[in-house]
């Protein structure tokens, strides 16, 4: 299935409604990303990351249509040589492979916009294998493992800490 990856527009809202509101896509998300997914949620994601330069964070787009995210945050201070990977799809569009090629493409966009980072690192929560399989496939290795870490949904879980660095 073909997909591109672009900025976030206020057009984009009632997709992101339809899309981002399915528990789950939020079981697998920080608890910033809420279920149920509001109109006023999504506002204020469009009004946050739609207006950025250069974008850091990019609608899944098939046909027109914003289908899900995916987005790099470069870290501050001792961390600056680093940023943080996150992406979901809506549900509808699983299993069409547009993940993986949206990881590469991300990766291959922030190693050209963002000089200064030298190494993208994402953290799928344990219970999450479908998220380990599409870093592992792209080429991030397994940094750290690490037990009993986070809390999501009143379950305990490990932390995976995955990591692709610049080349050169």
């Amino acid at each position: 299935m073909e997909f591109t990856l672009r900025p976030w527009t206020p057009a984009d809202k009632s997709s992101l409604l339809q899309y981002a509101n399915n528990f789950k896509i939020a079981r697998f998300m920080t608890d910033a990303f809420p279920h149920p997914y509001a109109e006023e949620n999504a506002n204020q994601f469009i009004e946050r990351f739609g207006h950025t330069d250069p974008p850091n964070v990019l609608a899944i787009d098939v046909n027109g249509e914003a289908v899900g995210s995916i987005g790099v945050f470069p870290q501050a201070d001792i961390m600056r040589l680093n940023a943080e990977m996150g992406y979901w799809l809506g549900e509808p569009f699983w299993g069409n492979g547009i993940v993986p090629r949206a990881v590469q493409q991300m990766i291959a966009y922030t190693f050209s916009t963002f000089p200064e980072i030298t190494r993208i690192y994402a953290r799928p929560y344990s219970n999450n294998p479908a998220s380990k399989r599409v870093l592992e496939k792209v080429g991030f290795t397994l940094e750290a493992h690490i037990k009993h870490n986070i809390i999501k949904n009143g379950e305990v879980l490990d932390e995976l800490i995955y990591a692709v660095r610049k080349q050169g």
